[in-house]
């Protein structure tokens, strides 16, 4: 399984990839609604690309580090989902303005003020509501409405829209409630827009969607735009959730068994420098791929601790490898440098993490 590549390392299949890709622009097309698919899952300006290249039709960041990253490749279209506070950062978004149309969704007025001041043409910005994640963010309705007038007073911006992220889909433990959180959210933000529009203030962008609602929430009237991420590679969770097989992973962890002190215990060389702890706890939370009979316990910062069922405690000897699934495909791409492509099982190209560690 790939000797060539040393241990840990972070296998993507760009067959899977493709397929994933393609999926959700169909999605989007079929839909009407455009794709904005967020890049902070793979940081890698040449997915990005063939996202583009597939019928997205601009990229989500999270950090200013990202789109610096993205527009230093060529891509020029670009929604910043994430408050601008400060000089050093609104320094470097004035720069980047000069390469690149930037969208910035905020949820106060106090970052609008500060966007303001940077001179040009008006900022275009996207204010997020709270749909049920709890973060950023007023509750839908009146509250989000009073909050975008105050923003559209603000001399140097201009609202050109409401955006969400359903977070709390992750939490969702039915493929019917999923669904239910996805249509509430395209719903809550639609009603909102028009509240707003009574009071004087048209919006023409809605922009929602994660991974597990993108599919759901893509069809509801009213709806402009949609930014799943983790869809290029998903993870457990997707799988969790419904919304993946271990078929439609792309990123694994490549791993050698380095200990076998127990009949029943496996202990590999990817701790959580690798896989992180995201999802520690939910049942399936790392999996081994066509290994349905190891289940990983815990993992340290450089071990990975899993037990066989006992009708296989004969198999995976040191020096063994496998193939992890993570639970958290995001956190897992910034531990890393290099990403070896996979095609029909062979390793093709090598792509830089280019965004790796853009965090400001």
């Amino acid at each position: 399984m790939h000797p060539e590549i040393d241990t840990p390392a972070l296998l993507v299949d760009l067959d899977v990839v493709r397929a994933n890709v393609t999926e959700m622009a169909k999605t989007a097309a079929a839909a009407g609604v455009r794709l904005r698919p967020h890049i902070k899952t793979h940081k890698i300006p040449e997915l990005a690309r063939l996202q583009l290249e597939a019928g997205a039709t601009g990229i989500t960041c999270a950090k200013l580090g990202e789109a610096e990253v993205m527009a230093d490749a060529g891509i020029d279209d670009i929604l910043l989902a994430f408050p601008v506070w400060g000089r050093p950062k609104l320094r470097r978004l004035a720069a980047l303005r000069e390469r690149a149309r930037v969208r910035v969704s905020l949820d106060s007025p106090e970052v609008a003020a500060g966007l303001g001041r940077l001179g040009g043409p008006p900022v275009d910005v996207l204010v997020e509501v709270d749909t049920g994640q709890h973060r950023l963010g007023r509750p839908p309705g009146r509250p989000t409405a009073d909050l975008v007038a105050e923003i559209a007073a603000v001399p140097g911006v201009e609202v050109v829209g409401l955006l969400t992220l359903a977070g709390h889909a992750y939490h969702a433990r039915t493929p019917g409630e999923l669904a239910e959180t996805a249509r509430r959210e395209g719903a809550d933000l639609v009603e909102t827009a028009e509240l707003c529009a009574r009071d004087g203030i048209v919006l023409r962008e809605i922009s929602v969607g994660s991974t597990p609602t993108a599919r759901h929430v893509a069809g509801v009237a009213g709806v402009t735009e949609i930014r799943p991420g983790t869809y290029i590679f998903n993870d457990t969770a997707m799988m969790r959730l419904g919304v993946a097989t271990e078929e439609t992973t792309a990123a694994r962890i490549l791993t050698t068994v380095v200990g076998r002190p127990t009949p029943e215990r496996v202990v590999c060389d990817a701790g959580t420098k690798c896989l992180t702890s995201d999802g520690y706890g939910t049942p399936g939370w790392i999996r081994a791929a066509g290994l349905p009979y190891l289940h990983m316990n815990f993992l340290n910062e450089e071990h990975g601790v899993a037990r066989l069922e006992p009708e296989h405690v004969g198999e995976l000897p040191v020096g063994s490898r496998m193939q992890l699934i993570p639970s958290h495909a995001c956190s897992v791409v910034n531990l890393f440098d290099t990403v070896y492509g996979v095609e029909d099982g062979e390793v093709i190209t090598e792509l830089h993490v280019a965004a790796r560690g853009a965090v400001r």
